[in-house]
């Protein structure tokens, strides 16, 4: 990535790291949920999050990696402060668990970081028979939010802090179908891996702006934003052994590694400069622009109102 290093406003550049981007940042007394925590940008954010003092809480699949990771971070941070819950994104009944748990443990909670995703599978339903991008990537995230939106605001009321939600998106939402498919979300004789991807991904911009308005009407002190973490070499790419092993021969050159990839998303979880500023797409650690179906007012409505149905109890 070092031919892509030129800075933006910020400050930063596509090859600043998460560290770079938080130097001299103090944390203590925040509380992070972070989605997908076990692997790529979400161990880093994790890392990085703790590294400054901040409390994180790592919801994942699979609780033994989790643990593991944790470990590893406390004999290199040992005042760190990292706990592990259960967490599987594509099933709803898994969400609700995970945030009855956590509401009941009457932990505070500042930051959001809705991160965890699958990349382009073969078709596959969800537990919930749901297309699993779709229901993975946003609709859990979805769910997950709802559910912990009284605590955030209840801290930051408590606290007088700003919370912050973050959806870890990509610039694979321009890649879309021609904006969501609500009528063939679960129509596998349509489906294309990529397309369902972008879809999923288009999804997370809509839904930080539509927070956005939701907070600004309810006179809140909460920000969402989404992002574009750059194009990284992680396990995403689990389903495509011809691109990993393309990556393995060109990404030295063209692709962030794990540290870069994760620093616009410590960027906007922790940086000052991003203070008040809410419905956003950020790209290398600068506000950027989604396409046209991003800023569609009417289609991040119609995605809220379709999303609650869906995961109605």
């Amino acid at each position: 990535m070092w031919i892509f290093g030129r800075k933006g406003a910020s400050g930063f550049s596509a090859s600043s790291t998460a560290e770079d981007v938080t130097e001299g940042i103090n944390g203590t007394g925040l509380t992070a949920i972070i989605t997908g925590a076990t692997s790529g940008i979400g161990m880093e954010t994790t890392r990085v999050l703790a590294l400054h003092e901040v409390h994180v809480i790592m919801a994942v699949r699979n609780t033994e990696s989790g643990r593991s990771i944790k470990e590893n971070i406390l004999k290199k941070i040992p005042n760190a402060k990292v706990d592990v819950m259960e967490l599987d994104l594509s099933s709803l009944a898994s969400v609700r668990n995970f945030a009855a748990e956590f509401i009941s443990s009457g932990l505070p909670l500042n930051l959001l970081i809705n991160n965890a995703g699958v990349m382009a599978p073969p078709f596959m339903l969800s537990k919930d028979k749901i297309e699993l991008q779709f229901a993975t990537n946003h609709l859990g995230h979805f769910l997950l939010t709802q559910l912990l939106l009284e605590t955030m605001k209840r801290t930051s009321h408590e606290q007088k802090k700003e919370g912050r939600i973050v959806n870890v998106s990509s610039e694979a939402h321009r890649f879309a179908y021609k904006g969501i498919y609500f009528d063939n979300l679960n129509d596998e004789s349509s489906y294309s891996p990529i397309y369902a991807y972008g879809q999923s991904k288009l999804a997370n911009i809509l839904h930080a702006k539509e927070l956005t308005r939701h907070f600004k009407e309810n006179g809140v002190n909460l920000t969402a934003n989404a992002l574009h973490p750059g194009s990284i070499a992680t396990n995403l790419l689990r389903y495509h052994n011809i691109v990993d092993g393309m990556v393995d021969w060109v990404g030295k050159y063209f692709l962030k590694n794990i540290p870069q990839g994760a620093a616009t998303t410590c960027y906007v979880a922790l940086h000052p400069q991003v203070k008040g500023v809410s419905g956003e797409y950020f790209m290398d650690s600068n506000i950027a622009q989604p396409n046209s179906y991003g800023k569609d007012e009417k289609l991040g409505k119609e995605l809220w109102d379709i999303s609650l149905t869906m995961v109605a109890p």
